[in-house]
């Protein structure tokens, strides 16, 4: 086999390898106001699909803003209790999710800035426009 076989895996081979961890189910509740807000719970439940009391619910906001370049999801986890104390929090969570965002695009354009952009070609012979020593001014008078 050679170098190239052995560092591509067959996708069903690793699809044949997912296990389900027993240990850790929930089951998927989903709950909206049919306006703007979605809460998620994940309801901890034991391998016979009966509750789980001995493990926290998990909960999450989901919402769609509209942005310059169109719908934009945003999803949050939000430390809650109960049902309505994630009701509660919910602006809370999708605000930092927001945050979140604005700072990883902030980020992202920093970095492009900074970036070098070399030329692949090099500089042309004679150190490009104007020749040797730059672009001076044409005709060189005293001005």
């Amino acid at each position: 086999m050679s170098s190239d076989e052995e560092t591509q895996q067959d996708p069903l081979q690793s699809i044949a390898d997912i296990e389900v961890d027993p240990n850790n189910l929930y089951r998927e509740e989903v709950f909206t106001d049919l306006r703007i807000a979605t809460i998620r719970r994940l309801v901890p439940v034991n391998s016979d699909g009966s509750d789980d009391p001995s493990r926290p619910a998990l909960y999450s906001a989901q919402t769609t803003l509209m942005s310059q370049a169109g719908p934009l999801p945003v999803e949050s986890p939000i430390e809650a209790t109960s049902l309505e104390d994630a009701a509660a929090k919910f602006p809370e969570a999708i605000q930092q999710a927001v945050d979140r965002l604005v700072e990883e695009a902030r980020e992202m354009r920093r970095r492009e800035a900074s970036r070098i952009v070399v030329p692949s070609g090099g500089m042309p012979p004679g150190g490009g426009p104007g020749g040797p020593g730059g672009g001076g001014i044409i005709g060189g008078g005293n001005f």
